[in-house]
């Protein structure tokens, strides 16, 4: 399915990060990002270089579908990435300061020196880069760099948007090491005034399939060539999924990944992968059109067609096949997107990366205070239960990680509400408030034109 090629100005960023200049900007209104802080200083947009104008962004060609070839690695090696990540080994703790003190404090190994810009944007992640800094000076065009500092850049300005509208919570961070190769950074609010978890984890891991791993491949159509058995892989992603306390506020999920083999040949086969979805315990018809119509935006830039078919995919892919209901009311979901070029999917990713904040802190803004009744909480707390059940029975990376000897099983069950519930042969009443979200998680809508 092509898309003709285009070049579409970079659509709208929104305020609830902190810029480049250290200011942290207010989130809430559904307004446009501002080029310039109080201070006067020109500050770069979510996902972007420090540039006065941003880049311009295009896309084109097919893109990969449910079946075939780059698929089913991605589904395996996405337990590699984000809250599935597989890791070892050590932890070091810290805790991010209160977002109303000003920039995270220093953690080991922040380059607090240089004055370049890859030291500048460093100083804002939550911790340092998990790959060495003079590696990422090496390669600064190398697509593995690129991603890594977006997806530290992503984390980083969605704990900042989220601490500051919980109101002064803090984050726990931790820097942790994967003894075959690379490492990550888990960042978790717990117990917070708007927040009863909130977790936002990228990981940036590399080494070699084991045997086993690439049969699996090879048996869903894919032909891997090894040597003496190895196939060298890296696989990066940011991921998140952050469960509110009050049933009127929804939950909200996303993960952006990307992936290189390295085939005995040299040949590198590589793909991004991602998605973002909304779980909201009852209907509100205003905030599913504009979380939808936010994610709209941010595929439109790159063509027409790509919403729609992400939108599907995600309502295909969240399905509780044993109880016959979606898990939310969808967003978008992709796989194994290889084409037209690296640099174009990887703008499209940045574009969707950049689309996290404005569609959902506005409907947290809009909700933590609303008044909830003990109906509505033991409410939320069942559709809870059905969360855990899709994560555990059916999520591919969740179900590969647990199953991956030496995972890191915290970082793993990240996603996880603190509280859930399940009650024997619980029915709402017909015409509920309660029967009302079920008829759209069982019979998704088109919520945008």
């Amino acid at each position: 399915m092509a898309t003709h090629l285009r070049w579409l100005s970079a659509g709208p960023c929104w305020r609830a990060v902190r810029c480049a200049c250290g200011e942290l900007r207010a989130c809430g209104e559904l307004r446009a990002w501002s080029p310039r802080c109080a201070a006067g200083r020109l500050c770069r947009p979510p996902g972007t270089a420090c540039r006065e104008q941003s880049r311009r962004l295009g896309y084109g060609a097919p893109v990969g579908g449910g079946s075939g070839l780059r698929t089913r690695l991605a589904a395996g090696l996405a337990g590699l990435v984000g809250l599935a990540a597989a890791a070892f080994g050590h932890v070091e703790r810290a805790e991010m300061v209160r977002k109303s003190s000003g920039a995270p404090s220093a953690s080991p190994g922040r380059p607090e020196e240089g004055d370049d810009e890859l030291a500048s944007r460093c100083r804002c992640f939550m911790a340092p880069p998990v790959t060495d800094l003079r590696e990422l000076r090496r390669r600064p065009d190398d697509m593995k760099t690129k991603m890594e500092l977006l997806i530290l850049e992503t984390q980083a300005q969605v704990c900042q948007a989220l601490a500051q509208v919980d109101g002064g919570a803090r984050f726990s961070v931790d820097r942790w090491e994967r003894k075959e190769g690379g490492g990550g950074i888990s960042c978790v609010l717990q117990d917070g005034h708007v927040f009863e978890k909130a977790g936002v984890s990228i990981s940036v891991v590399h080494g070699n399939l084991s045997e086993e791993a690439a049969k699996q491949m090879r048996s869903r159509g894919k032909l891997l060539k090894t040597k003496d058995g190895k196939l060298p892989f890296s696989a990066m992603g940011v991921s998140s999924v952050i469960h509110p306390k009050n049933p009127h506020t929804p939950t909200i999920h996303f993960n952006y990944r990307y992936f290189e083999v390295e085939e005995a040949d040299g040949n590198i086969l590589w793909w991004f992968g991602g998605g973002c979805d909304l779980t909201p315990t009852y209907l509100n018809q205003e905030d599913a059109v504009h979380f939808h119509r936010t994610l709209k935006e941010a595929c439109d830039q790159h063509g027409p067609d790509l919403y729609p078919k992400f939108k599907k995919w995600c309502d295909d892919y969240f399905f509780i096949a044993h109880r016959g209901e979606r898990r939310g009311i969808g967003g978008i979901f992709f796989d194994d997107l290889d084409s037209p070029s690296k640099e174009e999917v990887f703008r499209f990713v940045q574009s969707c990366t950049q689309a996290i904040i404005p569609s959902y802190v506005p409907l947290v803004k809009k909700h933590c205070n609303d008044s909830f009744t003990p109906q509505e909480k033991l409410w939320q707390q069942l559709r809870r239960g059905r969360y855990v059940e899709f994560n555990l029975l059916y999520d591919r990376g969740t179900k590969f990680g647990l199953f991956t000897p030496g995972s890191r099983i915290e970082s793993i069950l990240m996603s996880l509400p603190l509280t859930a519930r399940w009650e024997y042969m619980h029915s709402p009443s017909e015409n509920s408030k309660e029967a009302e979200i079920l008829e759209v998680l069982r019979h998704p809508r088109d919520w945008v034109p």
